[in-house]
């Protein structure tokens, strides 16, 4: 009698292990799926910028707030000039409007929002472009010069995310250099 309840008791141990295996794992994979399409629309803005050089400087957004989760207006995704479709198409990609569910966009990053900054200035500007988004467990802070989205990710009330300052911001950047070809 005493070798059945202590090979239940083995099992139940096992099946909570592979339980809690399996939560970690769907976890792991909700955060990779958010890092690709954050590479994604990272690259995108990116060749958009490249694409129309002579108004690069037109592609800057606020380097904390930018736009995407609380832009209300994106911006006509149908207007002439490029650079203003462009944001507009990048913003409304932000917050998932690649795909639908009834209403709701959920084609993104939950809370995704981009960031492009000018940080270079003189013979080759240089634009920082940053796509940020809400991680789902805390894991590091993002080093003191990636501010998009600085402190907008510390949701819900209560949970490890709040208790941890920008523990939950996840994002990636690249830099997208702009040569002054004028003198050539």
């Amino acid at each position: 009698m005493i070798e059945v309840l202590v090979t239940i008791a083995i099992v139940v141990i096992g099946l909570l292990g592979l339980l809690n295996l399996q939560t970690r794992l769907q976890v792991s994979e909700m955060e990779s799926y958010q890092r690709t399409q954050a590479l994604m629309l990272l690259d995108d803005m990116a060749h958009r910028i490249m694409t129309n050089r002579f108004n690069a400087a037109s592609y800057t957004t606020d380097p904390t707030d930018g736009v995407g989760v609380d832009t209300t207006n994106c911006g006509s995704t149908t207007a002439v000039a490029l650079d203003v479709r462009d944001k507009a198409e990048w913003c409304e990609a932000l917050k998932g409007a690649a795909e639908e569910t009834g209403t709701t966009k959920v084609g993104a990053m939950v809370g995704g929002r981009g960031c492009v900054e000018l940080i270079g200035t003189g013979g080759v500007q240089e634009y920082l472009v940053t796509v940020a988004w809400q991680g789902l467990t805390p894991v590091a802070q993002p080093p003191a010069g990636i501010k998009c989205g600085l402190n907008k990710y510390n949701l819900p009330a209560g949970s490890e995310c709040a208790t941890k300052a920008d523990f939950c911001r996840r994002y990636v950047s690249t830099i997208v250099r702009i040569a002054d070809l004028t003198d050539l």
